[in-house]
């Protein structure tokens, strides 16, 4: 089914892996449908409690396809027909801004790991930028060089970059489109952790795995007051954390944590 991604399962984590290697994982809107269908099968499977999204070979993605973009400039791109990967990942109560062509990552109801394990450009940043965390090899590399094709910004980057790294920081980037290492991305907040390259893998996927100790409905409530919160005045922030909680206090995985704390055991949560 799948020609431009590797997906599998290796209980509790799943991973995608973005596979045109010999064009850097350049990114097309197949691409894009098969991470969608996949997304949404991670999320879907319950033996799944995390999401590591990588690349294949040795860059993460090197932003759009050229090839699509000059279709795209010259008038070529004509309606799309209905696809066999047609899915709809996420949480619809996310609200309507966290479910457009990508953001709907921010809705997805399983934390979601980047491991950027070498050039992530273009349109690769928004991408990296809606999963829940970055982790990036000691060799990974970030450009936003649209304004050095006379482009803006694209798909959410002016939003998340700021929320991410500052306005400051923000500009600095998309104005000059200069590339940063993965020292510098990790000392702006673009990324949580930076680690040697053979070691990416197996931090991101350890990372992902350790939340198999966590309530997956708490979770779920907690990404989304994470990524609504800053849309919301404060006090409208405050009354959903209140309704989230009232939402999780209800249910048994609440109950089953209490009372493990108090056993002095391992709790087993169930997922409702």
């Amino acid at each position: 089914m799948y020609e431009q991604i590797l997906y599998e399962v290796a209980d509790p984590v799943a991973t995608i892996r973005l596979n045109r290697p010999d064009r850097l994982n350049a990114w097309t809107d197949r691409m894009g449908e098969e991470v969608r269908h996949a997304i949404a099968a991670a999320e879907a499977d319950r033996s799944v409690v995390g999401i590591v999204l990588t690349g294949a070979g040795r860059g993460f993605c090197a932003g759009a396809d050229l090839k699509n973009l000059q279709a795209i400039s010259a008038g070529e791109r004509g309606a799309r027909a209905k696809s066999e990967l047609e899915a709809d990942p996420g949480d619809p109560e996310m609200g309507d801004s966290f479910r457009k062509t990508y953001s709907y990552l921010m809705s997805v109801r399983k934390p979601i790991v980047a491991a950027i394990n070498g050039p992530c450009a273009g349109m690769a940043m928004p991408i990296a930028l809606f999963c829940d965390l970055r982790f990036a090899g000691e060799s990974a590399t970030f450009t936003t060089a649209f304004v050095r094709r006379g482009l803006i910004a694209e798909w959410g980057l002016a939003w998340t970059l700021p929320r991410l790294v500052g306005s400051a920081h923000a500009l600095d980037l998309l104005l000059s489109g200069r590339k940063i290492d993965a020292r510098e991305a990790e000392r702006i907040g673009l990324v949580n952790r930076v680690v040697p390259a053979a070691e990416l893998m197996k931090e991101a996927r350890a990372w992902a795995a350790q939340l198999a100790a966590s309530a997956p409905i708490a979770m779920r409530y907690i990404m989304n007051a994470v990524n609504r919160g800053p849309e919301m005045p404060f006090a409208d922030a405050c009354q959903y954390e209140a309704t989230l909680f009232g939402l999780v206090a209800s249910t048994g995985d609440m109950r089953e944590g209490t009372a493990a704390f108090l056993d002095k055991r391992k709790a087993e949560f169930k997922g409702k």
